[in-house]
C-alpha cells in the first residue's frame, strides 16, 4: 500500500535528543533511578521577575488578540537594543523578527532564501536539526567535518574545498552545540571574509552566546566582519540564557529585505509566538543579566567537574568545552570491548548500554554526524552529575 504521508516529510527523522529524553522519561516512570545527560536545556527556573511579567501579560486584553506577524513592536526594538549591546551590531528594528523559538527563525531564513538544489556548508559535529530544516527548504546540505584531534573547528581550507559554484549558505555555530567550541574572535573574522569573498550567505548561531568560560571570548560573526553583514543572519532567542527552553521565543536579525520575506512566510504559517510569551521575553532581555551570571557560574563549575570525570574513564578521549552546556567525548575507545555484558560496536549502542545498565541517558554522535561521540549535557545538579559519572565509571570496571 502507498503510503499517505508526502515524500518531503517522510523523509525527516525524529530528533534523537528528544527520543532519548522521552526514553529516559519512561524509564523513571517505571521505577527507575535514570540520571539524565541528554536534554539541552538550563536546569534552572525561569528567573521570577520573567514569571511575573508573564502573568501580568496573561491581564492585558491587548495581549489577547492578534499581534503583528513581525512580533510585538517593543519586542523587535528591545531585541534591536539587546543585539547592539551584547554583539556589537548596529542595527533597527526593522530588522528584527521575532519567531517561535530560534528553530523557527532558523527555519524560516532557510525558507527565505534558498531554492531547491542551493547547497549549505555545514560543518559537523552540527545541531540534529539543520539537515532536517535544510532540506524541507529544498536545500542540500554538504558536511565539512571537525575532529577532535581539530578542537571541533572547520577551517577556511575546509570550507573552500567544500564549496561549488551552488554554494548559497553557510551555517556558522560559536559556541557549538554539540561541542561546546568557541571560535576565537579572529577564526570568525578569518571565516565572515571568506563568506563575504565568495557571496555566501551565512547563518550564524548565537543562542549560547552568554556561556563562554575561561579563556575562551564570544564574537558575532557580522561584528568580527563587517563585510559580510549584509549578507548575514543572526539567530538568538531566550530559551538557553533565560532558562526558557519551553517559553517558545526566538528571533532573527537579517538585512531588511530578508526580514521581510521571514515575516510574509510567518504571516501564512506560524502567524505569532504567544503573546504571553512575547511579554516574558520583553522582560528577559530588557531586564538583570545577574540570573545569567549565576547560571553561566554554575555551569562553569560543572563543566570542569565532568570533563575530569570523563578523561578518567579508559577509552574515552575529551575535550574541556569553552562554551554552551556540553561534553562531546570520544569513546571510539571503548567500542568493541565487554561492558557490563554487552560489547557495543558504536557509539548509538554504547549509548543505550549505559541507559539499560548504568541508568544514565546520553545522546550518540550518530545524532550529530559524529559516529564515536556521545553528547552529554552538564546542565544537571553537581550532585547527579557525580553520581551519573560514578555510575559509568563503575560499569567500567
Amino acid at each position: 500500500m502507498t503510503s499517505p504521508i508526502s515524500r518531503r516529510i517522510a523523509a525527516i527523522s525524529a530528533s534523537p535528543t528528544m527520543a532519548i529524553t522521552a526514553r529516559a522519561a519512561a524509564l523513571r516512570a517505571a521505577g527507575r533511578p535514570v540520571i539524565g545527560f541528554a536534554a539541552g536545556e538550563p536546569d534552572f527556573p525561569t528567573p521570577p521577575h520573567i514569571v511575573e511579567a508573564a502573568r501580568a501579560a496573561a491581564g492585558d486584553p491587548r495581549l489577547h488578540h492578534y499581534t503583528p506577524a513581525a512580533g510585538l513592536p517593543e519586542l523587535r526594538e528591545a531585541v534591536a537594543a539587546k543585539t547592539r549591546r551584547d554583539s556589537g551590531i548596529e542595527i533597527d528594528a526593522g530588522e528584527v523578527a521575532i519567531t517561535v523559538g530560534a528553530k523557527g527563525a532558523v527555519h524560516a531564513a532557510c525558507a527565505a532564501l534558498l531554492d531547491p538544489g542551493d547547497e549549505v556548508l555545514l560543518p559537523s559535529p552540527y545541531w540534529v536539526s539543520y539537515p532536517e530544516i535544510i532540506g524541507l527548504a529544498g536545500g542540500v546540505t554538504r558536511l565539512v567535518p571537525s575532529s577532535i584531534e581539530e578542537g571541533f573547528k572547520v577551517s577556511v581550507d575546509a570550507l573552500e574545498a567544500a564549496r561549488t559554484p551552488n554554494t548559497r549558505m553557510l551555517i556558522f555555530v560559536s559556541p557549538g552545540n554539540p561541542t561546546g567550541a568557541v571560535y576565537s574572535p579572529e577564526q570568525v573574522a578569518e571565516i565572515g571574509r571568506w563568506a563575504a569573498r565568495h557571496g555566501i550567505w551565512v547563518l550564524t548561531d548565537e543562542i549560547y552566546e552568554h556561556f563562554v568560560y575561561g579563556d575562551a571570548r564570544f564574537a558575532s560573526l557580522p561584528a568580527a566582519a563587517p563585510e559580510a553583514a549584509s549578507r548575514c543572519v543572526v539567530i538568538n532567542s531566550v530559551a538557553k540564557t533565560y532558562a526558557m527552553t519551553g517559553w517558545r521565543v526566538g528571533w532573527l536579525v537579517a538585512p531588511a529585505e530578508v526580514t521581510s520575506a521571514v515575516i510574509r512566510f510567518q504571516s501564512h504559517t506560524l502567524s505569532h509566538p504567544s503573546n504571553i510569551a512575547q511579554a516574558a521575553a520583553l522582560a528577559a532581555v530588557e531586564g538583570s543579566m545577574e540570573p545569567v551570571a549565576s547560571m553561566r557560574s554554575a555551569f562553569d563549575r560543572r563543566r570542569i567537574a565532568m570533563h575530569g570525570a570523563l578523561a578518567a574513564i579508559p577509552g574515552v578521549q575529551v575535550l574541556e568545552p569553552e562554551g554552551a552546556f556540553y561534553c562531546f567525548p570520544s569513546v571510539r575507545g571503548m567500542l568493541g570491548r565487554e561492558l557490563g555484558g554487552v560489547r557495543p560496536e558504536s557509539s548509538a549502542e554504547l549509548a543505550v548500554a549505559l541507559l539499560e545498565q548504568a541508568e544514565i541517558a546520553v545522546v550518540p554522535g550518530e545524532a550529530f554526524g559524529a559516529p564515536g561521540y556521545l553528547r552529554l549535557s552538564f546542565a544537571l545538579a553537581d550532585d547527579d552529575l557525580e553520581e551519573g559519572m560514578g555510575r559509568w565509571r563503575s560499569l567500567v570496571g
